[in-house]
């Protein structure tokens, strides 16, 4: 997904799990946001709850990796199912480029399921996120 915007502007605002409202559609609220060890929002080990448009569904989140400004990893828990995403930014042009890794694990193949049925949403989101982060 390309955005205007540099990869640090892009990445502030994707990392932050208190602005993932603004253009995550599956999203209602975060809640319970830590950071690891007091430090800030966007360093690995910040932890948080996302409280989804779907009513009871309320992951666990984990902040694994966060290098600035070039990717970030999380990790997701809910029941039976853990989801994992890579976010890395790029350079592309005077704006940068959003490159998604995505996978869901769960029973009975409803984690492949679910991976591959969320593409097409984190494309979206990526394309508000970028929207917000250029100022659109």
């Amino acid at each position: 997904m390309p955005c205007p915007a540099p990869p640090d502007a892009f990445y502030d605002l994707l990392v932050d799990p208190r602005r993932r409202p603004e253009w995550q559609s599956s999203l209602r609220r975060v809640d319970a946001v830590r950071p690891a060890g007091g430090g800030p929002v966007a360093s690995s080990g910040t932890t948080w709850r996302d409280v989804t448009v779907v009513p009871g569904i309320t992951p666990s989140m984990r902040l694994t990796v966060a290098e600035r400004p070039t990717h970030w990893v999380e990790e997701g828990r809910f029941g039976a199912f853990r989801a994992w995403l890579r976010l890395d930014l790029l350079p592309h042009g005077a704006g940068s480029q959003a490159v998604p890794r995505f996978v869901v694990h769960g029973p009975l193949g409803l984690g492949r399921l679910l991976t591959l049925t969320a593409v097409p949403a984190i494309r979206a989101d990526l394309h508000r996120a970028a929207a917000l982060a250029a100022g659109a």
